[in-house]
């Protein structure tokens, strides 16, 4: 995901210059990550964002198990 973050935020073709400072550039990524996470669509995910497939997941586990836990 590396490279893909530097080709499309870093070094992206929409860049209009290189970044002011190191800040903008953490502000911009914070942005970059939501949106990734949140409404990027996912080809392998049936064309949903990330977060909406894992909440959809984990919302259809049902366990019963129970930990066992280290006496």
């Amino acid at each position: 995901m590396n490279g893909y973050y530097k080709t499309e935020l870093v070094r992206g073709p929409a860049r209009p210059g290189p970044w002011k400072t190191v800040e903008d550039l953490e502000l911009a990524t914070l942005g970059w990550v939501h949106w990734h996470n949140t409404q990027r669509l996912h080809g392998y995910l049936s064309d949903v964002p990330p977060a909406e497939f894992e909440q959809t997941f984990y919302a259809g586990q049902t366990t019963t198990d129970h930990l066992v836990g280290i006496k």
